[in-house]
């Protein structure tokens, strides 16, 4: 993959479930041009059942997800990623170098008053060989659900 992106997400935070849609939108616009997606959640599902593995694979198939939906059960991975939150995105170019580390758009409510949809804008920048056109704006969402 040119770019890949990697989304930490969960099934139970309302922030993460609103972007799901507009996430296959993307995978779909963007595949032909070499763009990956891989999905992680990150949270003890212990604690929060609803994003147990047994329902993570419910979510995926429920919603057609056309890119893998990992579960993160030692939260090891969303460790080394400094994730902070669900849904928190990250980009990768060829190389795997860190390119961006931001939200999706500025309106995770509604989809149709989107105004900047930022991973867009930066699969558009990076996919021509500029540099990224944005800065990147933290992500917003459901704080990671750390075991304790």
């Amino acid at each position: 993959a040119d770019l890949l992106t990697v989304v930490f997400t969960c099934n139970h935070c309302p922030y993460a479930k609103a972007c799901e849609d507009r996430l296959i939108d993307l995978q779909q616009r963007y595949k032909e041009r070499n763009v990956e997606f891989v999905l992680i959640n990150p949270n003890d599902a212990e604690n929060y059942p609803e994003d147990s593995f047994e329902n993570m694979k419910v979510r995926a198939e429920e919603k057609d997800f056309p890119f893998p939906y990992l579960f993160d059960e030692t939260q090891e991975v969303a460790k080394a990623y400094d994730a902070a939150c669900t849904p928190d995105i990250f980009v990768f170019d060829r190389e795997r170098k860190l390119r961006y580390n931001g939200r999706l758009d500025d309106n995770w409510q509604d989809p149709d008053k989107v105004t900047q949809n930022d991973l867009e804008m930066v699969f558009e920048d990076l996919l021509a060989g500029r540099d990224l056109s944005i800065d990147p704006v933290p992500s917003m969402g459901c704080s990671i659900k750390w075991k304790t």
